[in-house]
């Protein structure tokens, strides 16, 4: 079992929420679980379109999906974010909210989009809101390779040192 240790960096209110963008909008996509109570929760990629100044996390998605489903029976979700060039990982526990305002499907409609719908007025766009209500980090401070070498370094040695990484957990 490894040694290293990772610093841990707590962020609350706006530095969270620049946090919480910042991995999230670097990464784009993520595992977005529904029925996390559930013996099987059910997970699946989803591309995020935005992280809002309030610290929301923005998708679009299917009146028809499973996904929208389970949210009207659960709201609470999970996201797992992961960039793998900067090695870096988000966990966030939420609350969703699905919407049909036509002013929200404009603001995040891509034309990406158009591969699962008929234009943004299709009436099975929704929009889903996810707002953070425990949110969790894990970032390189330095360069990737320099955190993958100090990690295989404690792993060859069993040294107590750095492994080049910052965790903690954002409060927005």
């Amino acid at each position: 079992m490894s040694d290293a240790i990772s610093p841990k960096e707590n962020l609350s209110n706006e530095e969270a929420i620049k946090k919480l963008k910042e991995l999230a909008e670097d990464a784009r996509n993520c595992f977005f679980t529904t029925k996390i109570n559930d013996p099987a929760p059910h997970t699946r990629p989803m591309a995020l379109q935005e992280v809002c100044d309030q610290g929301n996390l923005w998708f679009i998605s299917s009146s028809e999906s499973h996904k929208n489903e389970e949210i009207s029976n659960n709201a609470q979700v999970q996201l797992y974010f992961q960039n793998n060039s900067k090695y870096e990982f988000l966990y966030v526990l939420g609350e969703a909210s699905i919407h049909k305002d036509p002013a929200l499907i404009e603001k995040y409609w891509t034309d990406f989009a158009n591969a699962w719908f008929d234009g943004k007025e299709d009436p099975r766009v929704t929009i889903i809101k996810v707002k953070p209500v425990d949110s969790y980090y894990y970032e390189t401070k330095e360069h990737k390779l320099v955190a993958m070498a100090k990690m295989l370094f404690v792993a060859a040695t069993g040294a107590k040192i750095e492994d080049g990484g910052v965790e903690g957990k954002l409060e927005i």
